[in-house]
């Protein structure tokens, strides 16, 4: 394996800025946040047509860096708009081009912005262009078949996780413990603003809760699992486009307590706010519920249960999980988000050999079961 330093920019495209990071080999270079009008963003029709808009503010931004783009081995984004997909790192192409550019997953959000940026600049950086990729997209699919079972004839279990912390995570664990990732089983959660909680079999994320469709821990902003026969008075009252924000953007924290700000919660909770400590800790409750699931889903050999996001910086949140969990396994807590070293240590295990690069066909991994 080559022990180049290689050099990495990182784009991850936000609601309202745009996370870039430079890295050669594991250190950071710089960071920047790159902020973005959201008087301009309105202005565009479209997620792609800020595509312009957004290089150009980025590019101006980390000019200040000094940074000669030549100099840089390849360029990674955020892989959103694409369709389910095993995990690994994609050489962005055509395809995932056009997937990406019109959200073909059905999903308008900025981070379909990523592959696309990651194409403009290799191609600004060099005229025959640098390499290009995306690492573990948002909707990474590798459930086992008995994971995307229900009930219902032709109803399947979909998985929308936050792949990329989550496969980086457990990587980087296994690699502290001396060993492959693809040698180990993990339970893995990432608690932040969204909650998923996922299985990992030797190298493969099996199974894990679906963060869009309402599935898994109630979170700061998602309701979490509900009984089918209550969500349908619920429905009958509210309506379908007022549930489904309830699933996605305004159950959770925002519903019960008219907060999304778990820092806020916590604290109140902690202060004797008897409402606010009663949703903490049914949300920490669900959490450890749903560990026990997927430590089922190993047959109980699990190496680790590890915990990232912004709200593991809660020592008492992880305090609580160790009690109800470590007779599984040992909890280990990964505090905050490294979304730009994820998406650069992916694009480096490509230009080192060490793992080979996978192509974005455009095929769903799942489309049903024949019989």
């Amino acid at each position: 394996m080559s022990e180049k330093n290689y050099r990495v920019l990182a784009i991850n495209p936000g609601s309202t800025s745009t996370k870039v990071g430079l890295f050669e080999g594991e250190a950071e270079v710089f960071s920047e946040n790159v902020a973005h009008s959201a008087e301009k963003l309105a202005q565009f029709r479209t997620i792609s047509d800020q595509l312009p808009y957004r290089r150009d503010t980025i590019l101006e931004a980390i000019g200040g860096h000094d940074v000669d783009l030549s100099s840089v081995d390849a360029f990674v984004g955020r892989g959103g708009g694409l369709l389910p997909t095993p995990g690994g790192t994609y050489a962005v192409n055509d395809v995932m081009l056009r997937h990406a550019q019109v959200g073909e997953n059905g999903v308008q959000h900025p981070a379909q912005l990523g592959p696309q940026l990651a194409h403009e600049f290799a191609l600004f950086a060099c005229p025959g262009g640098k390499p290009a990729f995306v690492v573990n997209p948002p909707d990474t699919d590798e459930l086992c078949d008995l994971a995307r079972m229900t009930g219902v004839r032709g109803v399947y279990r979909r998985v929308h996780l936050h792949a990329l912390n989550l496969k980086e995570t457990a990587i980087r664990h296994a690699a502290s413990l001396g060993r492959r990732y693809e040698d180990c089983c993990f339970v893995v959660c990432h608690i932040g603003g969204g909650i998923s909680v996922s299985a990992h079999d030797h190298g493969r994320m099996v199974d894990g809760n679906d963060i869009v469709g309402g599935d898994g821990p109630m979170a700061p902003t998602r309701c979490g699992s509900v009984p089918v026969v209550e969500l349908l008075d619920y429905l009958d009252e509210h309506g379908i486009a007022e549930t489904r924000r309830m699933c996605m953007k305004t159950g959770g924290f925002v519903d019960l307590l008219g907060t999304s700000d778990a820092l806020d919660v916590s604290r109140r909770a902690e202060a004797g706010d008897v409402a606010c400590k009663r949703a903490w800790d049914a949300m920490i409750y669900q959490i450890c519920k749903t560990i026990g699931e997927m430590a089922c889903v190993l047959g109980g050999h699990v190496d680790g249960i590890l915990l990232g996001g912004g709200m593991v910086h809660n020592e008492g949140l992880v305090a609580t999980i160790r009690r109800r969990c470590e007779w599984i396994a040992p909890v280990t807590a990964y505090p905050g988000e490294f979304e730009l070293e994820a998406m650069a240590a992916g694009a480096r295990r490509v230009l080192s050999g060490e793992e080979r690069p996978r192509t974005y066909t455009g095929v769903p991994v799942f489309t049903g079961f024949d019989d």
